[in-house]
């Protein structure tokens, strides 16, 4: 298996290349013809659906869009794809890090700390990650006692055992009349939930190339050898029991439906899956950014998310357009409307590289949210070349009192970066505004910045 790690936007070329050969550049690297043909097919397959993996960049180029994760290959590639947050980056546990800590928020995923010794977890690749986090949980499920359940078996013996059925035996030819009709039942661990944990064990022995994971997954592949594998996954999931009973079960679901492939934004064509994973970055930073919020707002302080009760106009006495803000911060009866965005600006380019777009989208946000009463907030990630607060923004218009914030967040530091108005007439026209972003953080610096790499 030859293992590929890039970034974001990363080139990838198509040419013949030894198999244990490992891309040294995260934002280039080259992978085999059936690789390239591989990712083409499945860019197809996503681009049906409304999903962009990648774009042809000449003849023999791919260029990755904004999804991270893992897609591995028939011919034996695994191309593993990670977040571009900051520039010069040579070391791949930097954005791994981020990634492994954005990925157990935003899924809810509960992973656990072992000390000093779990910092060599960086230096594993994604997949192998998430099957040490499921190993260790599935460790600690078997130490708790896997969940058991009684099921009614129908058979034919020679002997009486349980529940004799008397319909059957009265329908039975001449001749066997030595043979019983019974009922009875079993204390079995054959139940979707262990079905299903162990189908992601059988998958892991096969892909695994870690020695630790490899010897504790044959392990426990030992210990379960009773329990059949799911046949059917996606019908096992929906079977999944909770409650008190089996309450020590919910840690390891999450890990569960990764390694079996439930995570993935579409149907992947054909019958290879591997064990792919891709997750769009957009997505990723929004739900990190708003649990970020949650563990950071004051109290009294109120966060929504995903709000969608206003539209952008009226037709035919029907509101369409719906107007979807990622976040809406309600203390003491004044709102903010925040937006986050997984793309770049720069504090010096021109404009600020920021998208005429985005900046109508807040300002129909203000109108419809605020009635232009309070301001608007644009999260970006921080990097060299946004590492603080933009000067504010004051929208145009007659009765408009609305100001557009446009402030980075460290996603290593896990800190909005705020800071004061760039200039004392910014402080003198906000000073009618009572209710800002700095406001409702707990233990935010007045200006901090990033430093340069």
């Amino acid at each position: 298996m030859r293992h590929v790690t890039v970034r974001e936007y990363a080139l990838l070329t198509a040419c013949d290349v030894p198999k244990m050969q490992l891309a040294t550049e995260l934002d280039t690297a080259e992978i085999s013809q059936s690789a390239y043909e591989y990712l083409c097919d499945l860019a197809d397959s996503f681009s049906k659906n409304g999903y962009n993996l990648l774009q042809v960049a000449g003849r023999k180029r791919l260029k990755l869009d904004n999804y991270v994760g893992v897609i591995e290959t028939p011919c034996g590639t695994r191309l593993e794809i990670l977040p571009k947050h900051i520039d010069n980056v040579t070391d791949v546990e930097v954005p791994r890090a981020v990634l492994y800590k954005m990925l157990a928020t935003a899924l809810n995923l509960p992973h656990r700390e072992a000390g000093a010794a779990d910092l060599k977890r960086y230096r594993q690749p994604l997949h192998e990650w998430i099957i040490t986090q499921f190993l260790q949980a599935f460790e600690d499920l078997l130490r708790k006692d896997l969940r058991f359940d009684y099921q009614r078996i129908e058979d034919e013996q020679k002997y009486l055992r349980g529940q004799l059925d008397l319909a059957r035996r009265m329908r039975q030819p001449v001749g066997r009349e030595h043979i019983f009709p019974i009922r009875h039942d079993i204390f079995t661990p054959d139940r979707p939930e262990n079905r299903l944990l162990r189908a992601a064990l059988e998958r892991i022995c096969r892909v695994t190339q870690d020695p630790q994971n490899w010897r504790l997954a044959q392990e426990l592949r030992l210990l379960t050898v009773e329990i059949p594998s799911s046949t059917h996954v996606p019908q096992d999931f929906k079977k999944w029991q909770s409650g008190r009973l089996l309450e020590h079960y919910q840690p390891i679901k999450p890990w569960c439906e990764l390694i079996l492939g439930q995570y993935m934004p579409v149907t992947v064509s054909g019958e290879w899956r591997g064990i792919s994973l891709l997750f769009p970055m957009e997505k990723l930073f929004e739900s990190y950014v708003a649990s970020q919020f949650k563990k950071q707002l004051i109290a009294g302080t109120s966060l929504s998310t995903q709000v969608q009760s206003e539209h952008l106009c009226r037709h035919k006495s029907v509101e369409i357009f719906r107007l979807k803000p990622d976040l809406k911060i309600t203390y003491q009866n004044q709102s903010l409307i925040l937006d986050t965005k997984w793309k770049r600006i720069n504090k010096a380019a021109s404009r600020y590289d920021l998208k005429d777009d985005d900046l109508r989208q807040m300002f129909a946000y203000s109108h419809s949210y605020l009635q232009h009463k309070g301001d608007v907030v644009l999260i970006y990630p921080a990097w060299e070349g946004f590492n603080e607060a933009l000067s504010v923004f004051h929208f145009q218009g007659k009765n408009v009192d609305s100001c557009l914030w446009v402030i980075p967040f460290d996603l290593e530091n896990d800190t909005f970066i705020l800071s004061k108005e760039c200039s004392e007439k910014d402080q003198i026209e906000n000073l009618n505004h009572k209710f800002h972003l700095s406001d409702v953080i707990r233990n935010k610096p007045e200006v901090q910045s990033l430093p340069v790499r």
